[in-house]
């Protein structure tokens, strides 16, 4: 997306990846993900001429986790249709189809898990949760993240260690005995 404005051009160039991360994060969507991406770009591209500059990274980020929060709210209630390539045959593994199976199965229960600890730690704290997806889900550095939430490097990792004692105090066993199943 490039146009005559260097610096929106710049701005594109330096938060591209992080809004499309971040609208993926948050829509669990790929493709509507580059859409929020591309429409958060927009409205900035609209705004640029009366924003202040050193605002645009949380803005963008913001901005791009509201849209996909909103769309994730709307495919809820979507009926989604259902695929009609058959074509697409999985090729076969190395793994007895027991493994695979169980293999599956515990992958599917670690995301169960990591879901419901999401959920209640955005419910319980939602600077926590954001920090945490910031930081571990979408590896920004920790200078950037507190600069994003507006918050010094001290605070955030208060946050974040809070968050871990947090997590460990209410799922620690829970994570252990599933992973005991291995």
């Amino acid at each position: 997306m490039l146009t005559g404005n260097r610096e929106f051009n710049e701005s594109y160039e330096n938060y591209k990846n992080l809004i499309l991360r971040t609208a993926y994060t948050y829509s669990g969507n790929r493709e509507a993900a580059e859409d929020i991406t591309q429409e958060t770009f927009l409205k900035l591209y609209i705004g640029y001429d009366s924003m202040k500059k050193e605002n645009i990274p949380s803005w963008l980020y913001t901005t791009a986790k509201n849209m996909a929060l909103n769309y994730k709210k709307k495919a809820k209630w979507e009926v989604l249709a259902m695929d009609d390539d058959e074509s697409a045959v999985p090729e076969p593994g190395t793994k007895s189809t027991e493994d695979e199976y169980l293999e599956d199965e515990l992958k599917r229960k670690r995301n169960v898990l990591h879901k419901k600890i999401s959920e209640e730690m955005y419910k319980k704290n939602p600077r926590w949760y954001e920090a945490m997806v910031l930081v571990y889900y979408m590896d920004m550095p920790q200078v950037k993240v507190a600069e994003l939430m507006g918050v010094n490097l001290r605070t955030l990792h208060s946050l974040l260690h809070r968050a871990k004692n947090w997590i460990k105090k209410n799922y620690k066993v829970e994570y252990e005995e599933m992973n005991r199943e291995d």
